[in-house]
């Protein structure tokens, strides 16, 4: 009788997915309480956020944006580039640089908070993500990061998911009476960009090991 496979350890489970997800949509938050911009495609700031999106301060943008990507020589952009993709010097390394949500949680927000339908937007969410378990995105162990890897080849963003993002007040206006709650649990995760870039919807979403 041959002997039966060796189980996976946790370890190696937690770095396994089925398949790569999809960046479903795009949006930015221009200011405070204004509606959120769909776009099809937005520069990701090394350090920093997403360009056009309130979670990066004008000020803290000393160079072109494109520059700040840390991607493009300056031939190509018109400015000086980053080396591989880092920071700039004034980067503050902030956990909530970037928001993300999950497509497959909003209908189950909208029937938690007895709406017929939802708008991501409302959500305020920057990323909507399809088809990758953002949750799993985040290791279960300090000494074996992983990193969300949205695009490929030089024009991947790289992002290190740094938590939970808790539904607000707001929710209780734009989802009604009852929304806060609806949406815990399903809010989504916050993260920091680590490599700058170009992200696209329909870009795929991989999750890989920090350093693969």
């Amino acid at each position: 009788m041959s002997a039966l496979p060796p189980q996976p350890t946790l370890r190696q489970l937690v770095q396994q997915f089925p398949r790569d997800g999809r960046l479903q949509q795009i949006l930015l938050r221009p200011a405070r309480g204004v509606t959120m911009r769909e776009v099809q495609a937005v520069q990701a700031l090394a350090g920093l956020g997403l360009h056009g999106d309130r979670a990066v301060k004008p000020w803290r943008v000393a160079a072109p944006a494109a520059a700040q990507a840390g991607l493009f020589d300056s031939a190509e952009r018109g400015g000086a580039a980053l080396a591989d993709g880092a920071p700039p010097p004034d980067a503050g390394g902030g956990k909530r640089q970037v928001t993300l949500i999950q497509a497959e949680h909003l209908p189950v927000i909208a029937a938690l908070a007895a709406q017929p339908a939802l708008v991501a937007g409302w959500l305020r969410r920057n990323l909507v993500v399809a088809g990758l378990n953002l949750l799993a995105a985040k290791s279960l162990f300090k000494d074996q990061p992983l990193h969300l890897v949205i695009g490929a080849g030089d024009d991947a963003v790289w992002l290190e998911l740094t938590g939970p993002a808790e539904p607000c007040s707001r929710m209780e206006v734009v989802l009604g009476a009852g929304g806060y709650n609806a949406m815990r649990g399903h809010g989504g995760v916050t993260a920091r960009v680590l490599r700058g870039g170009w992200l696209r919807v329909n870009d795929s979403v991989r999750c890989v090991p920090a350093g693969g």
